[in-house]
C-alpha cells in the first residue's frame, strides 16, 4: 500500500507571538525561534497559517512608537519583519466566527482561525489561554508553547 503524504498542521501565532518571533532576541524569544523554526522546518508537521488582516495588524503594530528603538536595536524596520512573516506564512481566507468567545476582542481572529483549521494557537495572552480547553474540545489548541514532537 502506498503511503500518504502527512498533512501539516496550522500554526497560528498571535501578533505578540510573532514580534518574539521575528524581533526580539531575549532568551525566551531565543527559545520560540528555536522552537517555532525548527517546526516549520519539517513541512509536513506544521504550517503557518494567518490571514490579511493578521497581516495588517502587524504592520500597523510595527508603526508603534515604542517598538521603533526595539526595530533599530535589532537593525529591522516594519518591512524586513513584514518580508519575514510574508516568506513564512501561507495566508488564507478569515475564518468564520467560532462559538467561542474571547473576552480580548482583537484575539478574536486568532481564536476563530486556530478552530476552523484545527489549528495550534500559540498566545500569551490570558484571555485566549482561558479558552483552552473549550478549544480543545473544538478541535484546536492554544498554549504558550508548541508541543513537543513526540507530544504532538
Amino acid at each position: 500500500m502506498a503511503a500518504t503524504a502527512a498533512v501539516p498542521r496550522a500554526l497560528i501565532l498571535d501578533t505578540n507571538i510573532v514580534l518574539d518571533y521575528l524581533l526580539f532576541g531575549d532568551p525566551s524569544a531565543l527559545r520560540l525561534q528555536a522552537q517555532v523554526n525548527a517546526a516549520l522546518a519539517d513541512a509536513t508537521q506544521w504550517r503557518w497559517i494567518a490571514t490579511q488582516r493578521m497581516r495588517d495588524e502587524l504592520a500597523h503594530v510595527l508603526l508603534y512608537p515604542h517598538l521603533q528603538p526595539m526595530l533599530a536595536h535589532y537593525q529591522h524596520t516594519p518591512e524586513t519583519i513584514l518580508a519575514q512573516f510574508d516568506q513564512r506564512t501561507t495566508l488564507v481566507e478569515p475564518a468564520i466566527a467560532c462559538t467561542l468567545y474571547c473576552r480580548d476582542s482583537d484575539d478574536q481572529m486568532f481564536i476563530d482561525l486556530a478552530v476552523a483549521h484545527q489549528g495550534m494557537l500559540l498566545s500569551k495572552d490570558k484571555q485566549v489561554l482561558k479558552l483552552r480547553k473549550r478549544m480543545a474540545r473544538a478541535g484546536a489548541w492554544a498554549d504558550t508553547n508548541l508541543p513537543a514532537p513526540d507530544a504532538s
